[in-house]
């Protein structure tokens, strides 16, 4: 029989983590976390990392593996997760299971990933040291001028997309959207899609509670201990970029809390817009 992998997929807090281990302990398989925020270990309650009794149900990997100061990205993690699919395989498993939101890493699993040329040093750095002094607003009008292409295909309120994308086209002096190939990677394995849904009224209002219950827990905790790293990429993400515009004074925290959630919701339908495009994705309504 040829190996199989299941992958978990779906919107922020539509209940992938729940169905992964149900799926999971049918098959005998560990979980693979899909999840490009969950793999720091310093980012637990914002990132809505599984309950101790979940993780106890089966072994999971890619759950708070790494510091927050290591640097990963959609190929280390796809280079990282293959290797371990591989060994399983090995390992007598004939199905196994992923779960996870993160478009760009399960597409790197699934796909493979264009090969882009190496980014000048210092361009990287006059573009990190604009991002602080004239915002993301002026450098995401650079990238529509020089590759509305790509302004188009990406979410434009992420600064490291941003910033990943005007680096290759200042230090190559092409459009970044000349080096995506398009092309499919081979896997001697079989893939399966399981994309969950729920109504959107009810979908936001799982958000809405979840935001809730990180707060109750001490999401405001987890991101004053993190202000060191602030600047990190793991760390420009919906939870911890509202609660550092709070502790600065910004914004009250009610206000940040409202700000979490709308940007979670926001988060949750570019999530169902990328995957909608994929008719490999068998959809279930849980």
């Amino acid at each position: 029989m040829k190996h199989r992998l299941v992958i978990i997929l779906g919107p922020t807090a539509v209940g992938k983590t729940d169905f992964s281990i149900e799926t999971a302990q049918r098959y005998s398989s560990p979980v693979i976390s899909c999840d490009s925020r969950q793999l720091y270990k310093e980012m637990r309650i914002g990132t809505a990392v599984p309950s101790p009794e979940q993780l106890a149900a089966v072994r999971h990997y890619f759950i708070q593996t790494v510091p927050v100061t290591e640097a990963w990205d959609a190929g280390r993690y796809a280079e990282e997760a293959l290797a371990l699919i591989d060994s399983l395989f090995k390992d007598e498993h004939e199905t196994l299971v992923m779960c996870g939101g993160s478009m760009f890493y399960i597409d790197a699993v699934c796909n493979g990933l264009d090969v882009f040329p190496d980014v000048d040093p210092d361009v990287r750095r006059t573009l990190q040291e604009r991002l602080a002094q004239e915002g993301l607003p002026v450098l995401s009008d650079e990238l529509r001028r020089l590759d509305p292409a790509t302004a188009a295909a990406i979410d434009m309120s992420n600064p490291a997309r941003v910033l990943r994308a005007l680096e290759v086209c200042m230090s190559s002096g092409k459009p970044f959207s000349s080096f995506k190939t398009g092309k499919q990677a081979k896997r001697d394995f079989e893939i399966e899609k399981i994309g969950l849904s729920r109504p959107r009224e009810e979908l936001y209002d799982r958000i809405n509670r979840r935001v809730h219950a990180m707060v109750e827990e001490g999401l405001e905790e987890e991101v004053r201990s993190l202000l060191p790293y602030r600047s990190l990429t793991p760390l420009q993400t919906v939870g911890y970029k509202e609660m550092f515009d709070h502790i600065d004074g910004k914004t009250s925290l009610d206000e940040a809390v409202s700000l979490i959630r709308q940007h979670s919701r926001n988060y949750a339908k570019r999530q169902l817009t990328w995957w909608r495009r994929d008719k490999d994705i068998r959809w279930i309504e849980v």
